[in-house]
């Protein structure tokens, strides 16, 4: 769709290039009136054809071809019924066309459409080559314009749908980024702040009774609080000047934070570890953060179970906890959160995402991403 400042410009365009044609057709007619040869028999007549010519001007945008076969028929009709033998073609038929050539070439839908509008304007030149007083030199030199004419709309036409495509590619490349900043944002954060309220949740049960325990809780939240700063500056860093997002090698300081909070955190790696792309890399530390973070919040577990498995085709991810198996996260924010968030993040690389209750008690989070070659 044509933004409204472009419309405006556009209308005030044809405005102007209506009166221009229009007004100078009129002055031509009445100033080179007269009954001799070379001059024009009915000057009210070929201004009244000017006119319409302006009026056809404003409506080329919207009838491109329509409007370029009814200007050249009425050139053809003011040539053979109104102007004499000895006249050349009036500039106001000339310019009018040369308009609405460029116009079928940059605004008409269909190639078909515009080589036959253009073979039309040709043939009716073409003909009147034939009518006594014409000078083929100079008919010849009008057709070469008309060509170019339309040449010109036809590059302007490409010109235009290239930047169209480029500003959405551009528009969707945006909104890509700003998902992905949400994303991003969602699982340092919810993550760390789950972490926070379940450590001071456990300083407000011992208050008094444990001083010790005590202060290893709130050194753990003052730990998480830090780790949630550093996170975002990574995350940053990483917006502003593209270093290595977070990993497989940085599950380590995930697991660190829950286990001084009292919950047993086992990482195992099976089969031989492979080089991942930074993304797939930063995808599966998402979402074991998220899996961790939705353990926190809804199992009630006391030990969970985080599984990296490398087979020649595939990368596994599973993380299992022994708690309620309640309802993980479902997202209902938005897009980017909880499983909502981790669905999407798998489905971009091509893999795949189960989480549920298990059968013999807990909750699972299983994910899934096909391996390359390279990878």
């Amino acid at each position: 769709m044509t933004p409204a400042p472009a419309r405006w410009r556009a209308s005030w365009l044809d405005a102007l290039l209506a009166v221009a044609v229009a007004g100078a057709g009129i002055v031509e007619a009445y100033g080179r009136a007269g009954p001799g040869p070379g001059h024009v028999h009915r000057p009210d007549l070929v201004a009244a054809g000017a006119l319409v010519a302006g009026v056809l001007l404003l409506l080329r945008r919207r009838f491109p071809v329509g409007t370029l076969a009814a200007l050249t028929a009425l050139s053809a009709v003011f040539r053979v019924a109104v102007t004499d033998d000895d006249y050349p073609l009036a500039a106001w038929q000339f310019y009018s066309n040369l308009i609405l050539v460029h116009t079928v070439g940059s605004q008409s839908t269909g190639p078909r459409l515009r080589a036959a509008g253009v073979l039309a304007v040709l043939a009716a030149y073409a003909l009147l080559q034939t009518l006594p007083g014409q000078d083929v030199a100079e008919s010849l030199i009008g057709a070469i314009f008309m060509g170019v004419a339309y040449g010109s709309g036809i590059l302007l036409r490409r010109q235009t749908r290239r930047t169209v495509r480029m500003a959405q590619r551009a528009a969707v490349a945006a909104t890509d980024e700003r998902t992905r900043i949400a994303r991003e944002l969602h699982d340092v954060i919810s993550h760390n702040v789950s972490l926070m309220t379940l450590q001071t949740g456990g300083v407000r049960l011992l208050l008094g009774t444990d001083r010790e325990r005590e202060h290893d809780l709130l050194r753990g939240v003052e730990r998480a609080g830090r780790d949630t700063v550093e996170e975002l500056r990574m995350l940053l860093g990483v917006l502003r000047d593209g270093r290595p997002p977070a990993g497989l090698d940085r599950l380590d300081e995930l697991a660190g934070p829950l286990r001084a909070a009292g919950l047993d955190v086992r990482l195992t790696v099976t089969g031989p570890p492979r080089p991942l792309p930074p993304s797939l890399g930063l995808a599966v530390y998402r979402v074991v953060q998220e899996a961790l973070t939705n353990t926190l919040k809804h199992a009630g577990a006391a030990s969970v179970d985080v599984t990296i498995g490398f087979t020649p085709g595939e990368l596994a991810v599973e993380v299992r906890d022994d708690g309620a198996g309640g309802a993980a996260d479902s997202g209902g924010a938005g897009p980017g959160h909880g499983l909502v968030g981790m669905g999407e993040r798998v489905a971009q690389h091509g893999g795949t995402l189960r989480a549920g209750a298990r059968s013999g008690g807990g909750y699972s989070v299983t994910a899934t991403f096909p391996l390359t070659a390279g990878a």
